[in-house]
This record gives structure tokens, sequence and C-alpha cells, in this order.
């Protein structure tokens, strides 16, 4: 088998980093910047943080801050359009994941016109042109965006989140620069700290992972449950946000090559149908679906449950992934990440549309290409929709699992619970979903009560 990884040609790390960026403009030889941002960031002064150090070094460049939070289409054509009136020739992306994914769309657009619609870039789009160079400086701790192979653009009429993934959108310099991190509100430490932590337990136990990864990824998860509390109790403790500004680049330099898994698979709908923050939908999901993987990857969790601190000796695989999942589940509420959905507004009644976005976007790439738990599936697929109370914690796959337990039907493989078991024992769920490919099975849990196709247990 062969490995690929894809990594920046040249990152700098520390605090004050970003006045390394004349240096790194001269060695280039480019000219003209279109700094990519948005208005909060403008409004407090952190882009100024970087715009003063390409004053003072005489580097001309203009300014595009409309990127919103979760980036549109239209948001990437007007980039788009700055980008070509500006005449730079180069970019430097100054935020979090929402300011380097539409530097990434710009970039990869404008050296690859065919592309102007943006939504072909969705999945593996067949660029043939680097994107235009850019510098990035991230300002938050979270979506590792400046070393990754991945951006996520909102299709507006759709409703949904593209993923794209494109060797060529590689920013070429990474200025990771904990100083520009310093006045980051608490929840957004939080919930982009908690997406590194997705980002490295979902790449450890992907399909994709192999020794390479699996290096950067447990050092990430160990730095991250150290330095994350730090970083949200003392904001200014240069220690807790240059350790978070380091572990979220790690976690970013493997999962961008190996993959994620379901967790982003249903985070994704949260944040297009909701704007729920990517971080918090990740961190509130991650508990449930690392259980929902344990019996896939075992040996993993017991690595998982050591980078954490909570494996005792002795422990069973399954005692340390229980403890692994505690552990996971006790940071983030104490970084104060939400529980459940219904404290974030949303109710029963949103559930089908966010299950169904869920199978069909996010199961579609991020299950079946990467989640381990699906290997024995045959690929062929998973089509469910899972509807949970707003009291309880939605999509809760475990949950499922005790529910079909409860009217009669037993997972073939113990512990775990998969979609695809939503039949009566004995019937191959591969040649099952072959012969019923557009079958959507609805699970129903309110009051204890469990409704499956009409026939009803209890929990």
């Amino acid at each position: 088998m062969v490995n690929r990884f894809i990594l920046n040609e040249v990152s700098y790390f520390g605090p004050g980093a970003r006045k390394e960026l004349p240096g790194v403009v001269a060695r280039l030889g480019f000219n003209k910047a279109l700094v990519v941002t948005d208005k909060g960031l403008m409004k407090f002064g952190v882009a100024k943080m970087v715009l003063d150090v390409l004053d003072e070094a005489g580097i001309p460049y203009a300014v595009f801050d409309e990127v919103k939070p979760n980036p549109t289409v239209t948001n990437v054509k007007q980039g788009i359009a700055a980008f070509k009136e500006s005449g730079a020739d180069f970019i430097v992306a100054i935020g979090g994941g929402s300011a380097m994914d539409t530097a990434k769309g710009v970039g990869i657009v404008c050296n690859n016109p065919e592309f102007e619609d943006i939504v072909s870039l969705e999945g593996v789009a067949d660029t043939k042109k680097k994107t235009v160079p850019i510098i990035a400086l991230p300002t938050t701790a979270g979506t590792a965006a400046e070393t990754t192979i991945n951006y996520v653009i909102i299709d507006e009429e759709k409703q949904k989140k593209m993923v794209c993934v494109d060797p060529n959108d590689i920013p070429c310099v990474a200025i990771v620069d904990a100083e520009l991190m310093y006045s980051l509100p608490k929840s957004l430490t939080a919930a982009t700290g908690m997406d590194a932590m997705t980002h490295a337990i979902e790449g450890l136990i992907t399909k994709g992972a192999w020794e390479l990864s699996d290096m950067f990824e447990l050092k990430a998860i160990a730095m991250i449950h150290k330095y994350l509390p730090i970083a949200v109790e003392e904001p200014t403790n240069p220690e807790g946000r240059n350790g978070m500004a380091v572990a979220q680049y790690v976690a970013g330099m493997a999962f961008s090559n190996v993959g994620l898994g379901v967790d982003h698979g249903m985070a994704h709908p949260l944040s297009a149908l909701h704007d729920v923050p990517h971080g918090v939908a990740c961190a509130m999901l991650l508990p449930t679906v690392m259980r929902w993987n344990a019996c896939a990857a075992a040996d993993k969790y017991v690595d998982i449950a050591k980078a954490l601190e909570v494996y005792r000796e002795g422990m069973t695989r399954e005692e340390a992934a229980d403890a692994a999942c505690a552990e996971i589940e006790a940071l983030s509420r104490r970084v104060g990440i939400p529980a459940h959905l219904s404290e974030l507004g949303i109710t029963e009644a949103d559930i089908p549309a966010l299950a169904d976005q869920a199978i069909a976007d996010g199961f579609g790439y991020f299950a079946e290409m990467w989640n381990p738990i699906l290997d024995e599936f045959d690929a062929c697929g998973v089509r469910f929709a899972l509807e949970v109370h707003p009291t309880e914690i939605a999509f809760d796959l475990y949950t499922a699992q005790r529910a079909l337990e409860a009217i009669g039907h037993r997972p073939a493989f113990g512990f775990n619970f998969d979609p695809s078991h939503l039949l009566w024992q004995g019937v191959n769920p591969a040649e099952f979903l072959r012969a019923f490919p557009d079958r959507i099975y609805h699970v129903h849990i309110k009051d204890a009560k469990v409704t499956l196709d009409g026939r009803t247990g209890i929990l």
C-alpha cells in the first residue's frame, strides 16, 4: 500500500511569528497582497497586528473583509472579484477556518477558472494548477486550515456544506502566531479547540490512518487535553495559547492526509441548516460517535486513553474505551460546550432534516470513505434517519442500539450499533441494502418508548 503525505512548504511557529512575513514575501518575490479576513478581526484590531507588519515593510495590499462565519459560494465569488480588481499576486489569509477556506476557494478558481461556478469544486475536483500563493495566519486554534488540503463552502441553493479536497489548495506558507489568538473569546477558544480534538481522534481511527499519521494525532490529543483548559481559563497565558496553536496544527498535518469520520459528517448539517458553530457541533457529537466506533478501533482507544492520562494498568480494551469517552465528555463540559441540541434551540421537528442531510452528504463521504465502523458492510452505504426527543442527545447511536434491542433487534456485532442492522436478524445487511437502495429507516425515541416501523418497545 502506498501512503501520501502533503504538507506546507514552510511553516513558522511561536508568539510574534507574524514578523517573519516580510522576509517570506521577499524570498518568494511577491509584490502585492490581497488580505482575506473578516470585519470582526478588522474591528477588534487582530488583523491590524498583521497589517502593521506589512505597512512597516512597505508591502502594498488590498483588503477583502467580507468573509462570513460559514463562507458561501457567493462569498467566494465576491473574493474572486476582489482579487482580480486588486492586482494582487498573492493572498494573505488572516482568520480562522472561514477566512482560510474562503482564500482557498478564491485562489483555486483564480488559477482554474473552469471551476468559476464554485459548486463543481465539491469532492475531489480535478484542478490542474496550484492556488494563487497563500500565506495563512490563523487566529484560532482549531481548523488547521493553514496546513490542510481541505476547505468547506456552503452551497446556499442546496443549503449544505460542500467539502472540497484538493492538494492544489494548501497554503505555501503557514505562520502560526499565538499572539493573534490572545483576544479570542472563551466560547470560541473552546469550540475551535474541541474541533481540533475531533480532528485528532477521528484522524487516528480513520481507515486511512497509518504509523506517520498516528504519531501526530496521538501527540495532538495529549497536547489539546493539556493546553485547552489553560487557553480557555487564562486567555493570555502564552503556554496555553501556543500549546493549542501548535497542537491543532499537528492534528491538521495528519487528518488532512488520512480523512475524518461520521462526527464531521453529522456536524456539517448542523452548521448548514442551523448555523451551529462547527466546533460546537463536533464537540457535542464526539463522545457519542467515539462510543459507536469503539468496537472497530479498540486498540487505538487504549492509545487514546493513555494520551488522555486515564488509562490504568490492567484495564481491558473496553474499559479503556469507556474511560477515554468519559474524559472527552468531561473536557467538553469543563470548557463550556453544550451537552444537548435543545440548548441551541434545535427541536424534535428539526431532527429528520438533519439526519437526512447527514445521510446524503456526511455519511456518503466521511463514513463510506473513512469511518472505521463500515468496513464490514462492503461500502454498501448507510441510509437511516434517527429522531431523538430534544431532551436527549440527538444522533445518539448508542441509544439507538438500546432501542433496537428493546424491540427485539440484536446487532450482529455485540456493542456496535449500525443503521444497517435495522433488519430482522439473519438478513445480510449488504444484500438487503442493494435490494432496497432507497429505503430510509426511521427510529423514533421519545419518553423511553421506541417505535420502529410500527413496532414499540421500552428502553
